[in-house]
């Protein structure tokens, strides 16, 4: 009997430190670098970070004094075929930016979508904030030699164009964001900009701004199953009236935004 209770006092022991091991976590170098990954990315999707964003509306501003965007809901239908539009046009090229963060493949992405993208306005937009942001990234992410060895050798250059989904890609996968997270996050920065530029254009109020936020969240997400993981060769557009709505806001006679 006395046999059988040591017995069962072992037993009762190896489980707990069995149950205190695996709730260790593997390696606290690697915890650590898990951890870091959230800080990186929620300082990339901080609006505090001066990549110029909120200087552009994604031709709301443009939409609204055409008389096609009048209240809130046209805004979250405006919302949600712009991130339709970002999701098939823009995706391909932040995913394949981040699935191969090298400078060579950025270069041919850039000149690509160089190419692609028909309005002058929505070019500039994505030339300005892109360039913004290597600028950031390389002065915020210093132990990331690749993004120095970028700003030195590209800024500057007329070889590229610095537009703003390779080069979100490039610092993601850089940075070491999966390819998921990193095109989940450019439709959320886009989502956020176009929400905040209503805000600012007195469309809705702040706190509309934020229920809006919440109510086309599950739309973004379907957005980004559908058009996620996609080569660049497969990249479209889906709404060419807000394209050309777009084009269409240098030649305003009183704006806020440069797009």
């Amino acid at each position: 009997m006395d046999q059988d209770h040591s017995a069962l006092k072992k037993m009762r022991v190896d489980d707990a430190e069995d149950s205190v091991m695996s709730e260790m976590p593997a390696s606290p170098t690697a915890s650590g670098i898990n951890q870091q990954l959230f800080w990186s990315q929620w300082q990339l999707l901080d609006s505090i970070l001066p990549t110029g964003g909120f200087a552009h509306s994604c031709g709301l501003e443009a939409a609204m004094q055409s008389r096609i965007v009048n209240n809130p809901e046209d805004l979250r239908l405006f919302l949600i075929q712009a991130l339709e539009n970002i999701g098939s046009l823009l995706l391909p090229f932040v995913y394949c930016a981040c699935k191969s963060p090298d400078a060579a493949t950025w270069v041919k992405l850039d000149q690509l979508l160089e190419a692609t993208l028909t309005n002058e306005v929505g070019r500039k937009a994505s030339t300005s904030q892109g360039s913004a942001l290597l600028r950031v990234a390389a002065s915020v992410f210093t132990e990331i030699q690749s993004l120095q060895d970028l700003r030195k050798t590209f800024l500057g250059s007329t070889s590229v164009s610095f537009h703003h989904a390779p080069i979100f890609g490039l610092i993601c996968g850089l940075v070491g964001f999966d390819s998921e997270t990193t095109q989940r996050a450019y439709m959320f920065v886009t989502m956020r900009d176009v929400i905040s530029a209503a805000t600012r254009l007195n469309l809705i109020g702040p706190l509309a701004a934020s229920v809006l936020q919440h109510q086309v969240a599950p739309d973004a997400e379907k957005m980004v199953q559908k058009w996620r993981d996609r080569d660049v060769s497969e990249a479209s557009q889906t709404a060419p009236l807000l394209d050309a709505l777009q084009g269409c806001h240098a030649y305003m006679f009183s704006r806020l935004f440069c797009s």
